[in-house]
This record gives C-alpha cells, structure tokens and sequence, in this order.
C-alpha cells in the first residue's frame, strides 16, 4: 500500500465505486478511475497507476458483463474472438505503457475526455435507443473480420497503453461495424473489456507495476458500484447517466488542465 492519507484512501475507493457505476451503465468507467488515481497517487510512476487501474477495473467489468449477460442478447462466441484478439492488444500496448510518464498521460487524456465529452453533446440519443435483438440478423464475413481486427486489436491496443473511455470506444465501434443495438453491444463490449482488462494486468503484473493492497480494497468498491449502476439503469434510465458522465468529464479535464499548466 503506497504512503496515502485516510482520506485520499476514501476519495479514491469512493471514485472507484462512481467508476463501477458508470461502467456499467454507460461505459467508460476508466474516465474516472485512471485520473482520480493520478490524482490520487502524484508521485507514484505512472506504470504503477495504470497496472492498479487495471486491477481494480477488471472487477466491476467482469460483474457487469454478468449482468449484461443475463439481461441482453450476445453473440457470445463472436464477443469471445474478439476479445481474444483485444487480449493481445491490451499485453502489447501495456508493454509499451511502462516507459510514459505520468506528465505524457494526462495531456492525452485530457483530449481524450474532451473527445467522449464532445461525441455526448453532440448526439443526445446516445445511450437512450430503444434495444431490439441484435442476435438475429446476419453478419457478413468482412464486418467480422474488421470487428475482430480492429476493434480488438485496435481498441485492445489502446486499452493496454492508456485506457480510459475503452468501454465507450467499444460500444461506440462495434455499434457501426457489427450494427448492433446499444444494449447488445454494450454486453458485447463488457466481454470484450473484460478481455483486454486481463490482458493488460498480466502484463503490468508481470511487471511489477501492481500496488495490489490498494487495488484489493479499491476493487470491491468498484463492484459494489458496477452492481448498483446496473440497477439504476434500469429504473432511471440513460438519460440522468449522460447528465453526470458529462458533469464528471468537464470537471476532471478542469483539474487536469490545472495540474498540468501549473505543475
């Protein structure tokens, strides 16, 4: 466990269980997760922020692809090939991942939040689309071949080497290349997150870049999260999700600017 106060151990393990919620309603868990630990953790190498990242995430994501599983339609086998194929994106991109610097990623994540936050505004029925059964309908080979590669590959890779937004990037993709309805790519996408999240934390713990005291208790509040995010979105529906999503990524891309611009 690194040399933390009792209420920065609080502010992260309740970021932790905001992320879980998120995640599992919407996606994206990581907006939140990764920039509360480098706040969190300032002077902690930025190596060792992603690997405990990981281990924390890969909790709530495996709790809310069970949920997703119970609830919506998934072509399982195809969300396994692809998740597969993300697996060895996120290994390689974790591997490259151990030589950035926490003042390279915060800049980088800085537009990263500003380009999920931009895509929210500009489409308000983003999340909100009525689900149908995208199980039926018939897949050309190509599409599949396009989703395996470069939505897992691709967003795999990136997941390993930085990862927020990686679950709303997913849905995002595999919503225009598969033309899936939002619920079944968002169960599709738990899958494959869930995939490129163990991909990723082999690598950092092969590492070493694990704080896994930290990552332990931090996890169940992440799941505790993720368990009741599922809840509420089906009680309340997307639209309030949107409406803190939003809120969250607008106040963490203040900080971060703040910290970066006068670090």
């Amino acid at each position: 466990m690194p040399d933390i106060t009792l209420t920065t151990l609080i502010l992260l393990c309740l970021a932790a269980a905001a992320a879980g919620w998120i995640d599992a309603v919407v996606g994206g868990g990581g907006l939140l997760l990764l920039p509360a630990l480098l706040l969190g953790l300032p002077h902690v190498p930025a190596a060792h922020v992603l690997g405990t990242n990981k281990a924390v995430a890969i909790v709530g994501t495996s709790g809310a692809a069970v949920t997703f599983l119970r609830k919506a339609p998934v072509r399982v086998g195809l969300a396994v090939r692809i998740g597969l194929m993300a697996l060895a994106g996120s290994m390689t991109g974790a591997f490259f991942a151990a030589g950035i610097s926490s003042e390279v990623l915060r800049p980088v994540i800085m537009v990263v939040l500003l380009g999920v936050a931009a895509f929210v505004l500009l489409r308000p029925s983003f999340g909100t689309a009525a689900a149908g059964d995208g199980t039926d309908r018939p897949v050309a080979r190509g599409r599949i071949i396009t989703a395996i590669v470069l939505v897992g590959g691709g967003i795999g890779f990136y997941d390993g080497l930085f990862g927020p937004g990686t679950g709303t990037f997913l849905v995002l993709a595999l919503t225009a290349v598969l033309h899936l309805d939002l619920v079944t790519a968002s169960a599709t996408a738990k899958i494959v997150n869930v995939c490129t999240n163990a991909g990723a934390l082999a690598m950092f713990a092969y590492q070493g870049t694990v704080l896994w005291q930290l990552a332990a208790v931090m996890a169940v509040f992440n799941l505790a999260g993720g368990m009741i995010g599922a809840k509420m979105a089906l009680s309340r529906g997307s639209g309030f999700v949107r409406a803190v999503l939003l809120t969250v990524v607008f106040s963490l891309v203040a900080k971060l600017g703040f910290d970066q611009w006068n670090g």
